[in-house]
């Protein structure tokens, strides 16, 4: 049913004018964002569910994708929703079909502000549940071994680049966003205080702590840049020149990039950097809802998620667990005094036969061929390791 109503909205929604840009709805909805990167993330949306709802691919003059003006969006209706969401769930993670979701809700909202769909069909248009389910968060730890390296590699580096990207890894490193370390000024960092504020997502504001060795690096990239007001990140032209103009998120990207590939780090993102914090921060103890306020996340779930201590935890249980296996036979053991469990692993032994065995400890394997009389006694011998 909801391929055929997916199919049916095909044609019907798409219009082959944008009209005003203050009376189209997805124009109204996306301007109307806190920031760039909401703006950017929404519009890339919509121009996902413009397509599959027909509409071909369209774009501006500067050539950004503008599909998504193109769609009759105030003749959706409840049924056309749950279509598009039994799409997306084919294709995306929970998270992503609700961010979908999300943008379909604004670009409706916004029509019925605008007076083009009544409340009744608005309200019963965006009664469609979100996807429940989780994913491990994407991205890896990086150990102090490889943030170690990442460093030396910038101080090796005798021109500005050096310096730069040095103070760029310190602020990734201290949790910020790299839409956070561009929109950074030089206003913004106070060296006295040694602290840099930050406007992070929804147009909220927090204070971020650096420490000496991010400072010192800002210091020495602001020698080569000077202390005249605007970005406090440019680019460089060729032969190192600063050239005075914001740097973009894709920079940050291929700088650390670039940074991984000559300090022979392997691949990570600057996302890692961000989530690494999170677990070094709660490992050592520090409150989630602190470092939460940090990151500056909405909502604590999301620093939960990056939390190491749970699979920590089952870690060490199944270290508890003592592997004893052989005749084509597996079974576990809660791994603790012999004598506490000596009738359990004769009995064991007894299933065994008299052809031997071996035990796998937590850390690592003991291979033996033990008669079953001296079986007890070896694994009593292996556990007291």
């Amino acid at each position: 049913m909801a391929r055929r109503d997916l199919v049916k909205a095909r044609g019907e929604l798409v219009v082959s004018t944008s009209g005003p840009m203050d009376r189209n709805p997805a124009a109204v909805y996306v301007t109307g964002l806190g920031s760039p990167t909401s703006r950017s993330t929404m519009m890339a949306s919509l121009n996902r569910l413009a397509r599959l709802l027909g509409a071909s691919e369209h774009r501006n003059e500067e050539g950004q994708d503008v599909t998504a003006l193109f769609v009759n969006w105030p003749a959706l209706r409840f049924q056309h929703v749950q279509a598009l969401k039994a799409k997306l769930s084919e294709e995306y993670a929970p998270a992503s079909v609700n961010k979908y979701l999300s943008a379909i809700r604004g670009v409706l909202k916004a029509a019925w502000r605008l007076g083009q769909l009544p409340e009744e069909d608005y309200r019963r248009a965006i009664d469609v549940e979100g996807v429940s389910g989780s994913k491990l968060p994407a991205g890896r730890d990086v150990s102090d071994g490889e943030l170690g390296a990442l460093f030396a590699e910038c101080s090796e580096d005798p021109g500005p680049a050096g310096p730069r990207d040095a103070a760029i890894l310190g602020l990734l490193r201290f949790g910020l966003r790299r839409a956070e370390v561009v929109a950074l000024d030089v206003e913004d960092w106070d060296p006295e205080a040694s602290m840099v504020r930050v406007q992070g997502k929804g147009r909220k504001e927090r204070l971020v702590p650096v420490n000496s060795g991010a400072g010192e690096a800002l210091a020495d990239w602001l020698d080569f840049r000077g202390s005249e007001p605007g970005p406090l990140f440019w680019p460089l032209r060729k032969g190192g020149k600063p050239e005075p103009r914001r740097l973009t998120t894709q920079a940050v990207y291929h700088i650390l990039k670039s940074r991984a590939e000559d300090a022979g780090v392997k691949e990570l993102s600057p996302h890692d950097l961000r989530r690494t914090l999170v677990g070094d921060l709660l490992d050592a103890g520090a409150d989630v809802v602190t470092v939460s306020k940090l990151l500056g996340h909405a909502n604590v779930q999301t620093t939960a998620r990056y939390d190491r201590r749970p699979e920590e935890a089952k870690r060490k249980a199944a270290g508890r667990m003592v592997l004893i296996g052989g005749m084509g036979t597996q079974q576990m053991l809660p791994k603790g005094r012999p004598d506490e469990i000596r009738d359990q692993t004769q009995r064991l032994c007894r299933d065994l036969g008299a052809g031997g065995g071996y035990i796998l400890g937590p850390a690592k394997p003991v291979m033996a061929d033990v008669p079953t009389e001296n079986a007890v006694a070896f694994i009593e011998a292996a556990l007291n390791q």
